[in-house]
């Protein structure tokens, strides 16, 4: 008969456990689904509910290979843009509950839309599927993706016959390009090398492998200290200039609303970075210290008159002429000058 008893107290104790947990993870998944869109920003404390408080005996919160038991949005610990993470709770009566998250972290303040008139246009091959754009006086450097169709060409701005074309190898899908003095570093999408040319000849002088930490490459610019590269995350990596190879440091990238991953073709210019974003209109101005997104041009109309109907046909060419930016994008028939206003 005791042992009928002791049995029956412990179904229920194990039944009142299993209610008490499935309460604290519901809880603790609700308060995360709610300030999901709200997000945090750094300083800010996680204010936990009560039912997750009350019955923890200790909250840790690990993020890829970091670990935590510190509430407050450091910049040591997590990074602007989103944060999956892993709710690690210890209850009082000793068991582990996991739960997954996404912690946004937004910045303090909003990105301002910056205002353009169009002063030029230029033409534009639309049968270059553009990956990087650059500009020199009036001779652009351009990178086309596609495989058996990459190439590196050079072309004088108003005329888009190539002066040089640097046709790669079929397997090939050549990205993102920056100029480092006389030389041209060129990524490639997932071939995991990048290309070194002579900037007046285009031969090729070296290849290098992409740091591992790039899963793709996408964009490239030259900050005049490092390479920055993207590869379709929010983050800009930095590389040594004499090893490409190696990232110096790599910043995530955040708005004070908005999540901005795909970050894709890159231009620096005057002390920031600007970025457009895959499949979407826009270009962001980023401070590169910091990864803030300090403002934003809204290219939606001149995207629509350009893509042909094809999804595919996207935003993708940022380039400075004097203080105005030129822009383009895959296939499109033009180059636009505009002037900030």
């Amino acid at each position: 008969m005791k042992q009928n008893i002791m049995a029956g107290l412990a179904a229920i104790f194990l039944l009142a456990s299993c209610n008490n947990n499935e309460k604290m993870l519901d809880s603790l998944a609700n308060y995360n689904n709610s300030k999901e869109e709200k997000g945090y920003h750094f300083g800010d404390k996680l204010d936990l509910p009560k039912e997750v408080t009350e019955n923890a005996e200790s909250i840790t919160i690990s993020f890829g290979d970091k670990e935590t038991t510190d509430l407050t949005v450091s910049p040591e610990f997590f990074t602007l843009g989103d944060n999956d993470v892993v709710f690690r709770i210890k209850t009082k009566n000793g068991e582990v509950l996991n739960q997954d998250a996404t912690i946004n972290v937004f910045t303090k303040t909003p990105e301002q839309n910056i205002s353009y008139k169009i002063v030029a246009d230029y033409p534009h091959d639309p049968r270059n599927f553009i990956e990087g754009f650059l500009v020199e006086g009036n001779t652009v450097y351009e990178s086309d993706g596609m495989e058996n169709a990459s190439q590196l060409i050079k072309y004088t701005l108003g005329s888009s016959t190539p002066a040089i074309v640097k046709k790669q190898p079929a397997e090939i899908f050549s990205e993102g390009c920056a100029i480092v003095g006389n030389k041209i570093y060129q990524l490639t999408y997932k071939n995991k090398i990048g290309f070194i040319y002579d900037k007046n000849t285009f031969e090729e002088l070296s290849k290098f492998p992409l740091p591992n930490i790039i899963g793709e490459g996408w964009g490239l610019t030259y900050d005049g200290k490092n390479l920055v590269a993207t590869d379709g995350s929010k983050n800009l990596y930095f590389l040594d200039i004499n090893d490409p190879s190696k990232v110096v440091k790599t910043i995530a990238v955040g708005g004070n609303s908005e999540i901005y991953n795909q970050l894709n073709e890159l231009e620096y210019h005057d002390g920031f970075i600007y970025a457009n974003v895959w499949h979407n209109p826009v270009v962001l101005k980023i401070n590169p210290a910091t990864g803030d997104v300090v403002g934003k041009f809204d290219f939606t109309k001149l995207t629509k008159e350009n893509d042909q109907g094809n999804s595919e046909h996207v935003l993708n060419g940022i380039a400075f002429k004097g203080e105005n930016m030129l822009v383009t994008g895959k296939n499109w028939e033009k180059i636009y000058e505009v002037a900030f206003q």
